[in-house]
């Protein structure tokens, strides 16, 4: 029994030396001139998050803020001994009002400060040989049929006999995001699964280019139907374009992430 409290005062010594050093170390970094200035700095280069927005069963993913890591981003200047704001280090914050905390509603559009637009293929088809050959990108939906190892696209199971199956495969071949374009068939597979319920905020079909490009804005995402025309769809672009929009997947559109 003696032995066992000689170790524990050991080990309690241990413990409250490594914390006094740590308190120390920080004390003696924090008044470093290059620590200084990255600390009455950083208020320059830190960005609030944004909250995502809820109304009734839809959601629009908000955005990470940005504070920056004063300890990892001094000894990233140490060597240069300067402050250079290229070399901030910066930490992502969650919105209080986050996407993950409500995978239950329904996507219908990207966040609009982000000047950004997704497209969805409803099928393999010339347009998707298009936007292949042409590098844009796109999400695909794919059933156990028609799915493909190392498509060029991001793929979205839109299998509901195989959903689960497909699941799994896509998870082992890791092109799983995740993804559910959400209907009355596979809304309860996609919770099961934990997947982002998402919902087209426009449909291009063979009938409507001027109705879409009306309506197209930030943060859309848009269904090319598998009636939709390829001239549609380059014209599409070109207004996509002109609004200088960033073409993403989807699974980026989506995402909170500060980048």
């Amino acid at each position: 029994m003696r032995k066992y409290y000689q170790y524990l005062g050991l080990a309690l010594i241990m413990v409250f030396s490594f914390y006094y050093t740590e308190k120390i170390a920080l004390i003696v970094l924090n008044k470093n001139p290059l620590m200084q200035e990255i600390n009455q700095e950083k208020v320059n280069y830190e960005e609030a998050f944004v909250n995502a927005n809820i109304e009734g069963d839809y959601i629009i993913p908000g955005i990470n803020g940005l504070m920056v890591n004063t300890r990892e981003s001094f000894y990233n200047m140490q060597e240069l001994e300067v402050f250079n704001q290229y070399y901030l280090v910066y930490e992502q914050v969650k919105p209080e009002v986050s996407l993950e905390d409500n995978k239950d509603k329904i996507i219908n559009k990207g966040n609009a400060k982000l000047k950004q637009v997704s497209l969805i293929l409803e099928e393999a088809s010339l347009i998707s040989k298009y936007l292949e050959e042409n590098k844009y990108k796109a999400s695909l939906l794919v059933d156990s049929n028609s799915y493909q190892k190392g498509s060029y696209f991001e793929v979205i199971n839109n299998d509901v006999e195989s959903f689960e199956s497909l699941e799994k495969t896509l998870n082992l071949n890791k092109e799983n995001k995740h993804l559910c374009l959400v209907n009355s068939q596979n809304k309860k597979l996609c919770l099961k699964s934990k997947n982002y319920l998402i919902e087209p905020t426009l449909s291009l079909n063979s009938t409507n280019y001027i109705d879409v490009k009306n309506k197209l804005e930030k943060g859309s995402i848009i269904l090319i139907d598998k009636t939709a025309k390829l001239t549609d769809v380059k014209l599409l672009l070109k207004e996509i374009k002109f609004k200088n929009y960033q073409i993403v997947y989807l699974s980026e559109l989506i995402s909170e992430e500060n980048l």
